[in-house]
């Protein structure tokens, strides 16, 4: 038995294993990940406790012709790092099974765990990216085409408000069919194109696949959000509707990007739904950490209260849809919500 070759590929182990512990506990706060490597490393110890004095004696520093080769890889960043110690351990837990009859299941676990790490770092910098695309869209336009004569004057209507300073538009068409939502979605993605805001396609995950949108919104008879991350991916928006505590602590649990809240008022767009009121605002304020959208019969009459209730962000279908001047009721929404009042 080779003992300064396993001495050696313990202290590589274990010096990897505790790099990739102190960044599960302290930078990704998971108590379940950092248990494993725990327990890993504990193992291991225990393994070769019995080999101790013999693999100390076999040390050899001094001698140890590679102390002087010098390590071209210079890793100046957290994912490098991360990345170059699970490779560091993957190789020591290799040569200690073939010198030492280590179980192969510690390298096999740690594969495992490699790829749950950079599953969470991906969906940290996919959420990041989604979380700087919402910052400051606080007017979210939902469409309505139903009292519109034809699809151009509705389309004109969505580039008006547009152009008056609206960044985020769902398309939310409840009477017509695929085929015509499709073609409606078109447009409206080249309309939102054209003014830098992004698209949301309302229930229909497939549509918004085809469309290639920037996300959907879902109600909550709708697919879930995991399945709905399965098809569109973790790059794309998902906010969900909620009208009760459970519903919001679900959705972010869940992973939803957004979600509306409401509906605040009685509204025809829901006739059968009892309306939520200002309280929930305000707990959802009080709550969840998520950006969310007030929803629900809100008018330039009736914003300041909702803003009042803890509501920086609002979404609206009527009050800008029939509206004879949505420049200036964009306007008026944007100054209540600017003053937060």
């Amino acid at each position: 038995m080779n003992y300064r070759i396993i001495d050696a590929n313990i202290n590589r182990v274990n010096e990897g294993l505790r790099c990739i512990e102190e960044y599960t506990r302290f930078v990704l706060n998971n108590k379940d990940l950092t248990s494993r490597l725990k327990n890993i490393r504990h193992e291991i110890s225990i393994y070769f406790d019995d080999k101790y004095e013999n693999l100390i004696k076999s040390r050899d520093t001094v001698n140890d012709i590679g102390v002087d080769i010098k390590n071209i890889s210079k890793e100046n960043n957290k994912s490098s790092v991360i990345r170059a110690n699970l490779k560091r351990i993957e190789e020591g837990l290799r040569v200690l099974s073939e010198y030492a009859g280590l179980d192969d299941k510690y390298r096999y676990q740690i594969y495992t765990i490699e790829k749950e790490i950079s599953e969470i770092v991906s969906m940290e910098k996919h959420t990041n990216i989604k979380k700087a695309l919402l910052k400051n869209r606080n007017i979210y336009l939902i469409t309505s085409s139903d009292s519109f004569k034809n699809d151009d004057d509705f389309l004109d209507k969505v580039a008006q408000i547009l152009k008056a300073g609206v960044n985020i538009v769902q398309l939310r068409e409840k009477n017509k069919s695929a085929s015509e939502i499709i073609k409606l979605g078109y447009a409206i993605r080249q309309l939102c194109s054209i003014y830098n805001a992004l698209f949301i396609v309302n229930d229909r995950v497939d549509i918004a696949k085809i469309l290639d949108a920037d996300g959907v919104h879902l109600g909550q008879d709708d697919i879930s959000i995991e399945d709905a991350r399965k098809i569109l991916g973790e790059d794309k928006i998902i906010g969900i509707s909620t009208h009760k505590p459970q519903d919001a602590i679900e959705a972010k649990n869940s992973g939803a990007d957004y979600i509306g809240v409401g509906p605040v008022f009685k509204t025809p767009t829901k006739p059968n739904t009892i309306p939520v009121g200002l309280e929930y605002v305000k707990w959802v304020r009080e709550n969840i950490d998520i950006p969310f959208y007030a929803i629900g019969s809100i008018d330039t009459n009736n914003v300041n209260n909702v803003v009042s209730s803890g509501a920086e962000n609002i979404a609206v279908i009527r009050a800008l849809m029939n509206s004879n001047n949505p420049s200036d009721t964009v306007k008026k929404f944007m100054e209540v919500l600017k003053n937060g009042k």
